[in-house]
């Protein structure tokens, strides 16, 4: 899943006439590098939330075909903020039984992680989910983010404020994780994390390479000025 029904508030004027995940840098739309990276490691289904002008998304990107997968599309009336949009589109996400796990990737990040080396976490924590509800990329922390999110300890997630990393936007879930959000009602991830962090029901690894939250129209030039440098450098 990728989540896209951020109002992007913080990338005014450039989203008042379109949503941040349309927004280029490079060659492409934001969105589009994830679906390339998703498509490259052999996901074949991708769901894709959003709220703000939101058919133009699905009037960029299709239903997936020009990508080599197939693009569904769970549209919220009302923002349901990160937890809430996903367990809005449980039903497209998983089985009839909700047990099977799935990746969430943010929309408004890049990130050169390479998304094969999560299979294996999804295929385990499909085989058994005790003990692990969800897996998070971290980061270095940013500038902007300087105080970060969470910890690692071998390859639990912990609160112990020491050594804080910061979530990359990038997780693998298990439905469990939330069978307690009310269908409709906003919700934000970080607080079902945290609980589920409590219970040691979070693992976790770190990835060192470029990653880059895209939230302000400064942090969109310095990617586009990235990309466009690497193209002409062959």
């Amino acid at each position: 899943m990728i989540l896209a029904a951020g109002r992007g508030e913080r990338m005014r004027p450039l989203t008042d006439a379109q949503p941040k995940p349309l927004l280029r840098a490079g060659s492409r739309r934001l969105i589009e590098y994830h679906i390339s990276s998703l498509a490259h490691a052999g996901f074949q289904h991708i769901v894709i939330n959003h709220a703000y002008l939101g058919t133009m998304i699905e009037d960029a990107l299709g239903n997936g075909a020009r990508y080599g997968i197939q693009i569904s599309y769970s549209p919220e009336k009302k923002v349901l903020e990160t937890a809430g949009g996903i367990a809005n589109a449980l039903p497209l996400l998983t089985d009839a039984g909700y047990h099977r796990p799935f990746l969430v990737v943010n929309a408004d990040i890049y990130c050169e992680f390479d998304y094969t080396s999560l299979l294996p976490i999804l295929q385990v924590m499909h085989r058994n989910s005790s003990g692990r509800h969800a897996h998070l990329v971290l980061v270095n922390n940013p500038l902007h983010h300087a105080e970060g999110d969470f910890a690692l300890k071998q390859d639990r997630v912990v609160l112990t404020r020491e050594d804080f990393l910061t979530f990359s936007g990038i997780g693998v879930y298990h439905p469990l994780l939330f069978e307690d959000v009310t269908p409709g009602k906003p919700v934000k991830l970080a607080l079902i994390l945290r609980a589920a962090i409590n219970n040691a029901c979070v693992t976790g690894e770190f990835f060192p390479g470029i990653w880059m939250d895209i939230g302000t129209p400064d942090r969109l030039m310095q990617l586009d000025s990235l990309l466009n440098a690497r193209h002409a450098n062959g």
